[in-house]
Order: C-alpha cells, then structure tokens, then sequence
C-alpha cells in the first residue's frame, strides 16, 4: 500500500519538529517537503534533526497544487495558522492543524463547513486524545462507571519566560491574543472536558483573565481560569504561565457514584480511581491504575496512527468535526473573544 504523502506548512508552532518527527518515522507516511515563509526561520530549522535532508518548498503552491499530497501538517504560528488552514482546505487537502485553531471565529467556521461539505478530515493537533490515561478517564465516564458527572476539574499551568527570542513560546507572542494563557493551553483541556461530557455546549462560560506577575507585558493574561456551565455539572480550567518546574498538571472527573483524577498527567504512571459499586474489571473502593508513562513524542507518533486509517477511507475520525467546532467555540467563549 502506498504511503500517505504530507507537506507541513510552517515551523515556529511549538509542536512543529515534533509532528515532523512523527510523520517521517511512520511507514505508511511520507513528508514530502516542508515550506517556511520566514528566511530567517527556515535557516535555523535547516540545523534541527527533524528536518534532516528534507526538501524545502519555495511557495505553498508547489504542494497546495501537487495531487500526489492529500494532507498538509499545519505548523505555522497561532498568528498565521489559520490562513494556512483555510488555503489547505481551499485546495482540498486534508488538514492536520496545531492548536489553537486562530482567533477568528468566522474563519474556522467557514474552515469548517468547507472541510464538511468537501469530505476533508480537520484534526487538531490535541494529542492528549492518545494519552491511556485520558483516554480511560472519559471511557469511564461516558460509559457511566462514575454515574452522572458532576464536575470536571483541570489545570494545566507551564512557565515561560517574558521574552526569549527567537521563540514564540513566550509572554510577549503569546500577548497578541486576548485570553492569553488560556487561548494558547485551554484547547487542550477543553478537548477533554468536553469529551467527557460528550459534547454538550456550555450554557455559560465566565472567565478571570488576570496579569498578577507580568508587568513588562500589561496585555498578557499570565493567570486564568475559565468555569463552563453545563446543564447539571460544571468545569474548570485554569492556566498558569509561572507556575515552578515540574508542573502539577491534574486532571479530575467527579461523579455520583465515583471519580478519577490523574496527577501529573504528563508523563502519568498512575490514576487514583474511586468507585461507589464494581464496573468491569474495577472493584468498590480505591484503586491506583497503572498507566503507559507516554512520553510527549509517543503521544504525537499515536496521532499520526490515528490519522492513516482515516486518510485510507478505513474508519472515520476519532473526533467528530462537530467536536473540533464545540471546542473551538468554548475556547473563544472563554476567551473573550466571543459573547458568553
């Protein structure tokens, strides 16, 4: 069987190297080439072993317009993503799209509706979706192991320096965009939270969006939380961008009938299960289940598995575009950039 040629479009999103990584060392994969706007950039890239011998594309046309690549790798800043994605999607090209999915509300639903009407894949690159321990979390809850969930709890604070250039992982790039620390994590949350709660829209979302420790940055949110209401639960989010090495990332599901948290969720060894009755293979009581330790680099080579079966017409996505857009919106909500 042939493999699966990819162009990725873009090298300064954090996850950049990583995905290209990922795609070369796959057998049913190829990267075909990479393209860079930024001389400078691409120069620097040149020296990164992910990019080894590739081929470097002049102008996005050369792969935008070759039939022989059905998917493009979308690995442009948070700035300039979304243009990528939008000529991906107009050259009918399947999109695998690095978080957060832009700012523009009416741009990523157009995206959307195109990919929909043309039988593109969209996928976000929340690779959390491959993580056992996540992926256990919300099989238990939606499978009804914790009864009916209540309340989802999740924290997922970094530290980043104010300023360290040439990266965009920094208070000052990631100032440009209203929310802050939570437009640039929250996805990744909000694509679990909303998954264990199988996709319900927030009936209202209120955020705190603070700058407790970054004055040299006025505009930066270094400290936020977001709290969505649902029907009969809530959730939390918060996101921190100081907060000391190593991070205690957590995440946690309750329910009338029993709750899970995992801590740290990155690597996880472990998750603290409790249970009012026995469901499966699980006992009442407290249970610590063991869990893979998934490095970061796994997490995005299981994403790259998760794609081939779909790009081939075998089954489809493991996330419904419907979910891609939920998530999106509840990310903006959140944010401020658009109305609660």
């Amino acid at each position: 069987m042939s493999r699966i040629r990819f162009a990725q479009w873009g090298v300064q999103h954090g996850h950049a190297s990583g995905k290209a990584l990922a795609l070369r060392a796959n057998p049913a994969t190829e990267l075909v080439g990479v393209f860079e706007a930024d001389d400078e950039v691409r120069e620097r890239a040149k020296a990164d072993p992910a990019y080894s011998d590739i081929h470097w594309y002049a102008h996005p046309e050369e792969f935008l317009g070759d039939a022989s690549i059905p998917a493009v790798a979308v690995e442009g800043r948070n700035t300039e993503s979304l243009e990528m994605a939008r000529h991906s999607v107009s050259a009918r090209k399947h999109v695998w799209w690095d978080k957060p999915a832009g700012d523009d509300w009416a741009g990523f639903k157009w995206i959307a509706e195109q990919a929909e009407s043309h039988e593109l894949l969209l996928q976000m690159g929340y690779m959390y979706r491959y993580h056992d321990g996540f992926n256990l979390i919300s099989h238990l809850a939606r499978e009804g192991a914790l009864g009916d969930v209540f309340s989802v709890r999740a924290h997922m604070s970094t530290n980043i320096p104010v300023t360290a250039w040439p990266s965009n992982n920094t208070r000052e790039a990631i100032s440009s965009h209203l929310g802050g620390m939570l437009f640039d994590l929250g996805g990744h949350m909000l694509d679990q939270v909303l998954w264990v709660m199988r996709d319900e829209r927030p009936v209202r979302v209120t955020s705190f969006l603070r700058n407790d420790t970054t004055p040299e940055v006025p505009a930066f949110s270094d400290n936020t939380l977001g709290v969505f209401e649902f029907g009969k639960a809530f959730a939390t989010v918060d996101i921190a961008a100081m907060e000391p090495s190593p991070m205690a990332r957590r995440f946690e599901v309750y329910g009338t009938h029993g709750s899970v948290t995992m801590e740290p969720f990155e690597p996880a060894d472990s998750l603290r299960l409790v249970l009012t009755r026995a469901w499966g293979s699980y006992s009442p009581g407290i249970q610590h289940v063991p869990l893979a330790g998934l490095g970061r680099q796994r997490l995005y080579e299981l994403e790259v598995e998760g794609l081939i079966p779909v790009l081939r017409g075998e089954q489809g996505a493991d996330r419904p575009l419907t979910h891609e857009v939920v998530v999106q919106e509840t990310l903006l909500r959140g944010t401020g950039h658009l109305r609660s």
